[in-house]
């Protein structure tokens, strides 16, 4: 079972301190406005502001509290070291660059035996890494997380890429024994009830390796039906909310 009353929580925080600070952008619409009113047009404005950082303040946190129960340790936004060997970054060049010209099909447990083969070898350097979204431990296993939004760009996939191996060798020259994994989650699917169409990002990713996807990410975390608790968690403080959310967006038709 998923901590429902500590998720519920977390929501109706977000919800009603988003009702609190939210200002729409001042902006004249008046076609918009006269033919959908006031009040469907800022229930638009506040749904876009909301999407622009659900990532962070909904999904993390919700994903963190998943995990406790689950995992040694869990933390959201993780710093990586920033330390990496030169020859770990040649040979995370060479890997996308073949990947780039379809020279090599995805292999990540290839890949990161190829990067711990170097993860200390020649000049080592700093860099500066991405900021993990989400990390998890077990005894025996490290995973740092990208959480992205529902439908990435494709052309971003190249990045996300560099990203994942940079953070293997990062971690590897830390500590040259340590079993990782470094992936993309994506916390639903937008095509459902259709496939996440997976074959637009087949040549970067190692889709059995560094990508989860709605139920896969959610009971990964969480445990079995973990995405199904989830929904209907979501669900029952829209229901219970109803009255606090109508209310907000009544106010906007009765502003001339």
């Amino acid at each position: 079972m998923i901590k429902e009353s500590e998720i519920k929580k977390l929501l109706k925080h977000v919800l009603r301190d988003k009702f609190a600070n939210h200002n729409p952008e001042p902006c004249s619409m008046p076609f918009h406005t006269r033919l959908l009113g006031k009040d469907r047009l800022a229930l638009y404005s506040f749904i876009h502001s909301l999407n622009t950082n659900f990532g962070t303040t909904i999904f993390e946190p919700i994903a963190l509290i998943l995990s406790q129960s689950n995992f040694m340790s869990s933390k959201k936004q993780y710093s990586t070291p920033k330390i990496i060997s030169e020859k770990a970054q040649r040979v995370i060049q060479n890997i996308i660059d073949e990947l780039s010209s379809a020279n090599i099909l995805p292999n990540k447990i290839n890949e990161i035996e190829k990067i711990r083969e170097v993860c200390r070898s020649g000049t080592m350097r700093e860099i500066r890494t991405t900021k993990v979204d989400l990390m998890l431990e077990t005894n025996n296993e490290l995973y740092l997380i990208d959480l992205k939004t529902a439908k990435p760009n494709i052309g971003e996939f190249k990045g996300f890429k560099r990203t994942l191996l940079e953070w293997v060798a990062v971690i590897l020259a830390n500590n040259p024994n340590k079993n990782i994994h470094t992936l993309i989650a994506i916390p639903y699917n937008p095509y459902a009830p259709n496939p996440y169409a997976r074959w637009t990002i087949r040549g970067m990713l190692d889709l059995d390796e560094e990508l989860k996807v709605a139920e896969e990410f959610w009971d990964f975390i969480g445990g079995q039906n973990t995405y199904n608790e989830l929904l209907n968690c979501f669900e029952e403080v829209g229901v219970e909310m109803r009255d606090e959310i109508d209310n907000y967006f009544k106010k906007f038709n009765l502003i001339s």
